[in-house]
């Protein structure tokens, strides 16, 4: 139980630690405060789209600051090492949808991140690569941060001021909306940086791994899954969804000591 406990405060540690964080840098921008970043700055996805633009265009996009550039390459070495560690723990975004879903378990129980049935949801889930796609071209196109008009990250810290867009509080509307019936309903179908970084999970080094041998087919691992991913008939996790939350691990739900875990092939 200590383990337990233990796992369960560090991640939520770390996602109240970049939360605050980000408020503390949004508040901050608005009030003016001397040497204050912008959202912008420390936005890793805007690396992605201005490097294209740069590419591309052979320039920058406006409002991308050189920061982005920096925070997108370690996301993306922690990617190749982790998984998409920034979507899991990380992001405020997805840790508000996270946080609103544990209300939703409260009041469906076990209907909850269930409603959507599978023949539909596996095709929705590549949704989000047509949204990555249509951002990064129209973004490089015009040179202008486009997808700021409907972006739910920028919204939530910044709904409160003129430079949140109608489209954006909308969409964060949704997204949190949903997060009561579905868990990470945004991370899930139309998040473009997590499509991009979904990808890391086919040439991660360290994997979610199940131990078949002394599995006991309990889908203890299958129901902790905030992605809905099927861990309990695979013996190694290469599933684009997954957000290396670790919550199906032999340290969280997995009730089998060393069955559900996090290594290199043939690690311990």
């Amino acid at each position: 139980m200590k383990n337990l406990n233990k796992s369960k405060i560090i991640r939520l540690s770390v996602q109240a630690f970049f939360l605050v964080l980000i408020i503390f840098i949004a508040i901050s921008h608005q009030l003016n405060v001397s040497g204050a970043p912008s959202l912008h700055s420390v936005c890793p996805f805007g690396g992605v789209v201005s490097a294209y633009s740069l590419i591309t265009e052979g320039s920058f996009v406006q409002k991308i600051h050189e920061s982005s550039f920096v925070i997108l390459s370690i996301v993306l070495f922690l990617g190749v090492l982790f998984g998409p560690v920034f979507c899991g723990w990380i992001c405020p975004l997805g840790t508000v949808q996270e946080w609103l879903g544990n209300l939703g378990r409260k009041i469906f129980k076990k209907k909850y991140n269930k409603f959507i049935p599978y023949k539909y949801d596996k095709y929705l889930r590549f949704l989000r690569y047509g949204v990555l796609i249509w951002v990064v071209y129209m973004t490089a196109k015009t040179g202008q941060l486009l997808f700021n008009n409907i972006d739910p990250y920028f919204a939530l810290f910044n709904f409160w001021t003129s430079e949140a867009a109608v489209g954006g509080i909308i969409v964060l509307g949704a997204a949190l909306l949903s997060s009561l019936f579905i868990e990470r309903p945004w991370c899930k179908y139309a998040c473009p940086f997590g499509a991009l970084l979904g990808l890391t999970n086919f040439i991660r080094i360290f994997k979610i791994r199940r131990n078949p041998k002394t599995c006991i087919n309990c889908s203890k691992c299958d129901n902790a899954c905030p992605m809905n991913i099927n861990i309990s008939n695979n013996t190694s996790i290469r599933d684009h969804q997954c957000i290396s939350c670790l919550k199906c691990t032999s340290e969280v739900a997995c009730p089998i000591n060393d069955t559900v875990n996090l290594k290199t092939k043939g690690g311990k």
